[in-house]
């Protein structure tokens, strides 16, 4: 039996423009910029059979172009293997670039091929990525984050979560982490009146508090019924997040900023959340967050992988106890379709692999191309 090959790879990096500068509490404590656009990079493979996959990876604030020309740095080493040999040739990317380390942006380029091969794989089975991985259900629980940021007068806050609720999104989440704490209690009250004691509601306070603010406004959270309080502590103090877990009712919610399987087993292993939250492009793609799936799973963790719901809504679908995803529609214009939103649930796309098109708007955001092989 002859198997396919790899024949083209194109790379491109595009950046889509946000149509509001987006603040959370790491704007407001001077240590980032408000966010105006996303790095996005799409990896686009193709094989001398002639099946094509879509993948992408991406960036806020820094790091597009270092993404960028690391893939494009790495990609040859993917021209005439057999596009089915996934895990194999995500070894072989890491390995390819391994002296700028194993984790963040080295990874996160490969992310953009690993995806693409399972996109590939799936579209050739006929079958979608959730389908192909073995899905565990049709649809999965969806949260709004996008109404909720701290730039949001409370006012318009009150509105856009009665929005979502309307729309039929599940669940409600709000930032919080400003320096005056009262307004973060405030604005929590708020909306927890205004949606009713049982509607499901989080809040993020973006790794921005000491262990002492945690721990206080922990205790003070308890009383709005959360599903989750989401990096209350910087991203690496696994034993902080762990003594909150163990001490509060509600469930402590971290993982989105690490940046490999090894950082999340490390987290794993303190029982440093109740809610992991591995992001499938920044862990280096489909590959490592399987690993990192069945990691959590084992460990009799609930799962709310972060970002990226065109991706996460297939990988939610996999795992073994009902996860909640993230409704972020800022993606929406690189693709020609749309998810369904339907009584609180975002809906698995039926069509096959992502079930993604680039749309003619990313291509005009694109800014550079990057062409390796040739067309079969």
């Amino acid at each position: 039996m002859t198997h396919d090959s790899i024949t083209h790879v194109r790379i491109s990096s595009c950046y889509l423009p946000l149509a509001n500068p987006i603040s959370d509490a790491k704007v407001l404590t001077g240590r980032q910029k408000p966010m105006t656009e996303i790095a996005m990079l799409f990896a686009e493979i193709e094989t001398r059979d002639g099946h094509r996959g879509l993948g992408f990876s991406y960036s806020k604030r820094a790091g597009g172009p270092g993404q960028f020309a690391h893939a494009k740095e790495i990609a040859p080493a993917l021209i005439g293997e057999d596009p089915s040999d996934i895990s194999r040739l995500w070894t072989k990317l890491q390995w390819a670039g391994a002296s700028v380390g194993r984790s963040g942006m080295a990874v996160q380029a490969i992310g953009a091929f690993d995806v693409a091969l399972y996109d590939l794989k799936a579209r050739r089975a006929g079958l979608s990525l959730s389908k192909l991985l073995g899905s565990q259900r049709d649809s999965v629980r969806c949260y709004n984050t996008s109404g909720g940021f701290l730039h949001t007068p409370l006012d318009q806050l009150l509105v856009n979560a009665a929005a979502s609720r309307e729309r039929g999104i599940g669940g409600i989440k709000l930032k919080v982490g400003q320096p005056d704490q009262a307004l973060d209690i405030k604005r929590v009250e708020a909306v927890r009146k205004h949606l009713g004691d049982h509607a499901p509601l989080m809040v993020d306070a973006n790794q921005q508090w000491d262990r002492p603010t945690a721990q206080r406004m922990c205790r003070i959270f308890e009383q709005f019924n959360l599903v989750w309080i989401e990096e209350p502590l910087d991203a690496y103090d696994n034993e902080g997040h762990a003594a909150l877990a163990a001490q509060f009712d509600t469930p402590i919610a971290t993982g989105e900023m690490l940046t490999s399987a090894a950082e999340h087993a490390e987290l794993i292993r303190h029982r440093a959340a109740d809610y992991l939250m591995p992001d499938a492009p920044r862990v280096g793609g489909i590959t490592p967050f399987l690993r990192i799936a069945a990691q959590a799973e084992n460990a009799g963790l609930a799962l709310g992988p972060h970002f990226a719901m065109e991706l996460h809504v297939h990988l939610g679908a996999v795992y073994a106890t009902e996860p909640w995803v993230e409704h972020f529609d800022w993606l929406e214009p690189l693709f020609n379709e749309r998810l369904e939103i339907k009584d609180g649930r975002m809906l698995v796309p039926t069509r096959p692999g992502l079930g993604l098109s680039l749309s003619e708007q990313a291509r005009t955001w694109t800014r550079e191309v990057a062409e390796i092989g040739q067309r079969a």
